[in-house]
């Protein structure tokens, strides 16, 4: 029997084809003005769809930065990466252009930045008697 329960999630998606030539005002309903934009590689900049989202965003009057490279099972060097590129540049705003490793890389760049008196993120036991993992990312020496 399954017990009673709520889920509200307020989500929003936006999909197709030069979906990224609104980024820049989808970003200023939301209050952006100081975008971070993490993406994987190769495809986001061979696609133009990068230089397509940096070029809505500046029309819109939104800085930005990038952060690129993340590929899949991030390390979290990348998530911290990201944080000190956010708390330099006072990111108010993540962007996650690509697929599963991105969005989460992002989510702990959001996590770090929003949580900063938690230090370090913490680590996880991928299995109950393995090593260590650490949470969001993949453990470095592997």
């Amino acid at each position: 029997m399954a017990s009673n329960f709520e889920f509200y999630s307020p989500t929003r998606v936006i999909f197709g084809k030069g979906t990224e030539q609104r980024v820049g005002a989808l970003v200023r309903e939301y209050g952006g003005t100081r975008v971070l934009i993490v993406y994987g590689g190769k495809s986001a900049v061979r696609s133009g769809v990068l230089n397509r989202a940096e070029k809505s965003l500046a029309e819109a009057g939104i800085s930005s930065w990038t952060l690129g490279g993340v590929v899949p099972n991030p390390h979290l060097d990348k998530v911290y990466e990201g944080i000190r590129i956010g708390k330099e540049n006072s990111i108010d705003f993540l962007l996650a252009v690509g697929g599963g490793s991105v969005i989460d890389t992002a989510k702990a760049i959001a996590y770090g930045l929003a949580e900063p008196e938690k230090g370090r993120l913490g680590a996880v036991r991928a299995h109950p008697h393995g090593q260590e993992v650490p949470a969001g990312g993949q453990h470095p020496d592997h």
